[in-house]
């Protein structure tokens, strides 16, 4: 206890007479009315009990009286204590580090916080972790590592996207920004905890993941932390964890190497710019490995990775992939009540009359979603099959094309590899599929089965017969043998529905094949080549008339055969007939397979 007045003292009401203490806590004992203080009948730091008399307080009318009164209070002061964390804030902004943001604007490079303002919507970004440092302090003194080590290199935190066009729940998302202007991006001690930290919240929440990977992965440099090799760390394990249970896209710009890239390929899809490059090893790790030496561009550049299909998307810098990532994440939160979308019947025109000439599958796609909703991934690996996120009537559909002029249409083991994985993501995340079929079927022969084709086509028939997702099944054209039923989730009654232009043809193998397999011996048997031929020809003219759409919908094999104009018809009223159940909690899948 002490007192803050004396006898004899006027004070005005309001005025703090004693300050007493109790649990390490100080209360305020002030006076009722203005007064002169008489006399002080406690002693300083006497211990007092409830009731206790500790000041005679005579009332009087005080005039000018020292103490009294509330003082106006000044909204705009910054207390001592704020102003430090004002200022400690700061230090971490571009702002405050106009040199490194100069040298990463010089490398035609965007700073990881104008990244994370141009992803997430205006206003919406809350950090966590902002002012932690390098664990470094043995080696440098804290103001440096304030200064240049800024949220120990990588930001983390919690935001919307496209909340404009959707409600604020979808919107969520978490960012995971490595900072290639401290220290390289590398991941330190305190980077690993924060990651964990938000990666868990994440996963408890179910918020969407942007990791933004660039950098060089362990950082040997963090002295100041106990262990020995790190390898007990458990961002890998969380991250890695939440596959399938929310949609996880991957950024990548310059050097992605060790453990981003690791934490990289465990996304669901992985965004990358020309001039990034990704590997499991930098060039001092490769060297170390006795390995040769290499210059950084060297080292997985996108002339390898796209076709390779490492990257799901490749784009010209950071502002484009920011914006792809933006329309990525879009599909996964709801129906968009803005769109157009071209005069459908221009589809009845885009599969030639003549049955052997080849056509353009993406102009297809193109007219028959909406204006600019189509976004494929993997284009330049399996090139056979689009994978496509697209939009019909402004609702979100995972879309799987065969393309003919890749191989007629057949489905090599890549292709079909692709597709499997791909019908997962939708799977996972409730995305209804739409299957444009158009194929001569699996791709055979010698060279085929050295590509374990058996094994990877397989993939599509195991995951389509997982899935809860309706499939909606166009044949465009051909439809022939055991592709034709990967194409139809395992076989044309297994879709919602399976329909078909009016181009349609049909069979268990190819028609020409089957003419010259199942009717050798009689073609053999007819020795003028020009007779041959016309019979060769017949035969195939009746196997197309068996096999036409028109005949397959009679024996009700397929549901029917529609005017291509009436195909996003048919495709949304499938949607709106199937029920949507109750997302259950956690995840759908086990996992999405990353590759």
């Amino acid at each position: 206890m002490s007192f803050e007045v004396a006898p004899g003292q006027t004070v005005a009401a309001g005025a703090p007479l004693v300050i007493l203490e109790a649990m390490k806590m100080q209360h305020v004992l002030e006076a009722a009315s203005g007064g002169i203080v008489r006399e002080l009948l406690a002693a300083v730091g006497q211990t007092v009990a409830q009731d206790d008399l500790l000041v005679l307080l005579e009332a009087a009318e005080v005039a000018g009286a020292q103490g009294g009164g509330q003082a106006a209070l000044d909204l705009d002061r910054i207390r001592p204590d704020l102003a430090e964390v004002i200022a400690r804030h700061a230090m971490g902004l571009d702002e405050a580090r106009p040199a490194a943001v100069a040298r990463r604007h010089a490398s035609g490079a965007r700073t990881a916080r104008e990244n994370i303002a141009d992803l997430v919507d205006d206003g919406s970004f809350v950090e966590y972790g902002a002012l932690a440092i390098a664990a470094q302090w043995s080696r440098r003194t804290l103001d440096d590592l304030h200064r240049n080590t800024p949220a120990d290199g990588i930001i983390t935190g919690l935001g919307t996207v496209n909340a404009s066009h959707c409600d604020a729940e979808r919107a969520r998302c978490l960012v995971l920004c490595y900072d290639y202007t401290v220290l390289a991006g590398t991941q330190g001690a305190h980077n690993h905890k924060k990651t964990d930290r938000v990666l868990l919240l994440a996963e408890q929440w179910r918020v969407p993941v942007v990791l933004f990977a660039e950098g060089g992965g362990g950082r040997p440099g963090d002295v100041d932390w106990p262990g020995v090799a790190w390898l007990d760390v458990t961002t890998f394990h969380h991250f890695a964890r939440m596959s399938g249970l929310v949609p996880r896209v991957g950024v990548v710009n310059g050097y992605c190497f060790a453990g981003n890239a690791a934490i990289l390929g465990c996304c669901d899809v992985i965004i990358a710019t020309a001039s990034s490059c990704i590997g499991m090893g930098g060039p001092a790790m490769i060297e170390g490995g006795g390995l040769g030496k290499y210059r950084p561009q060297e080292v997985g550049p996108m002339s390898v990775q796209v076709p390779n299909g490492v990257v799901d998307i490749a784009v010209r810098d950071e502002a484009e992939a920011v914006a792809v990532t933006r329309q990525y994440l879009s599909y996964f939160q709801g129906p968009r009540s803005d769109w157009s979308a071209q005069d459908p019947r221009k589809l009845r025109h885009l599969i030639p009359e003549n049955r052997l000439r080849v056509y353009d599958i993406r102009e297809v796609i193109d007219t028959l979603c909406d204006d600019g909703s189509v976004l494929e991934l993997r284009r330049a690996y399996g090139v056979g099959i689009v994978t496509a996120l697209v939009r019909i009537e402004g609702e979100p559909f995972a879309l799987i094309a065969n393309d003919p002029r890749q191989l007629g249409g057949a489905i090599d083991a890549v292709a079909a590899e692709k597709a499997g994985r791909f019908l997962q993501l939708a799977d996972a995340f409730d995305l209804p599929v739409i299957s444009l079929c158009d194929t001569p079927g699996f791709m055979v022969g010698p060279q085929a089965e050295e590509a374990a084709t058996v094994r990877r086509v397989s993939r599509m028939f195991v995951t389509a017969a997982s899935m809860t997702v309706p499939v909606f099944t166009v044949v465009l054209r051909k439809g022939y043998g055991l592709g034709a039923q990967a194409m139809a989730a395992g076989g044309f009654a297994a879709p919602f529905f399976t329909i078909a232009w009016p181009s349609g043809e049909f069979g268990a193998m190819g028609i020409e094949g089957s003419v010259r397999l199942g009717f050798r011996k009689e073609m053999e048997a007819i020795d003028d080549p020009a007779e041959r031929e016309a019979y060769f020809q017949s035969m195939v003219a009746q196997a197309y008339e068996r096999g036409k759409a028109l005949n397959m919908a009679a024996h009700l094999e397929i549901d029917d055969v529609i005017d291509p104009a009436q195909t996003r018809h048919w495709i949304m009223r499938g949607l709106r007939s199937v029920p949507k159940p109750p997302r259950r909690e956690g995840r759908k899948r086990n996992f999405i397979d990353t590759w």
